[in-house]
């Protein structure tokens, strides 16, 4: 699609503003860098001083660099054993930080009736507190295996899977709408990186924050300054 500026940072492609929040019952969002400032991987490798290691996977993998999503976040978090949960806790109160705007975006969305999904292939660590924080309705994470503690290096088997890739985020959203009997189209998807796609490929709005090229080039909406709540100028009541 080929985008065009509606104002300083923020493109546009597929659709003429202004948009209708009530035409939509569902918005999907990504975790990490996308709601949050941080990449929680990257933080929490910092904990065992294997942040620059760990934090080149991450970049590789958000710009799609790395075909099996999957294998790259298992060898990211085998280099987390031995962090503690009390490092998790630390990463979350200093170092996590809602993006501008999230607070503001989630509220009117939810003041408009529509639900809300955190759908992350970070942790649920994170994930449900920022779920609780924000009063989002639904949320999918990657589970962290602890013992004593201590993480073990590997993440837990839930019954949809031990990791939620690109393809999991697109049958989490897909589902959802199956739940609420709407239609995908009425459903907006909100990301920054390549594992974001799949999501995105099936809403009805796909949104760009802050993006990775492939991303930003994708989307219907790119957020390339400012915060999350830029969106809504594309709406009105």
């Amino acid at each position: 699609m080929k985008a065009t500026q509606f104002a300083p940072g923020l493109m546009i492609a597929g659709f003429s503003p202004p948009l209708y929040l009530r035409d939509y019952k569902l918005i999907a969002f990504d975790m990490d860098s996308t709601l949050i400032n941080i990449e929680c991987v990257d933080e929490i490798a910092a904990a065992v001083g294997r942040k620059e290691e760990v934090s080149a996977i991450t970049e590789a993998a958000m710009r799609g660099e790395i075909s099996d999503y999957k294998e790259s976040l298992r060898q990211r978090v085998a280099l987390l054993k031995g962090v503690t949960e009390a490092d998790l806790a630390h990463v979350y109160q200093n170092h996590l930080q809602l993006n501008p705007g999230a607070a503001e975006l989630v509220g009117t969305c939810k003041q408009a009736g529509l639900k809300v999904l955190l759908v992350s292939g970070g942790f649920t660590y994170f994930a449900d507190r920022l779920r609780d924080r924000l009063g989002i309705d639904y949320s999918r994470a990657n589970v962290l295996e602890l013992s004593g503690g201590v993480l073990t290096g590997r993440m837990v088997h839930q019954p949809w899977g031990d990791i939620c890739d690109g393809a999991e985020k697109r049958s989490m959203l897909l589902q959802m709408c199956d739940t609420l009997d709407i239609n995908p189209k009425q459903a907006i998807a909100m990301g920054d990186g390549a594992n974001d796609l799949p999501m995105m490929s099936v809403a009805g709005l796909s949104v760009a924050y802050h993006a990775k090229p492939a991303v930003r080039e994708f989307a219907n909406v790119s957020i390339e300054s400012g915060g999350l709540d830029r969106l809504l100028t594309l709406f009105q009541d």
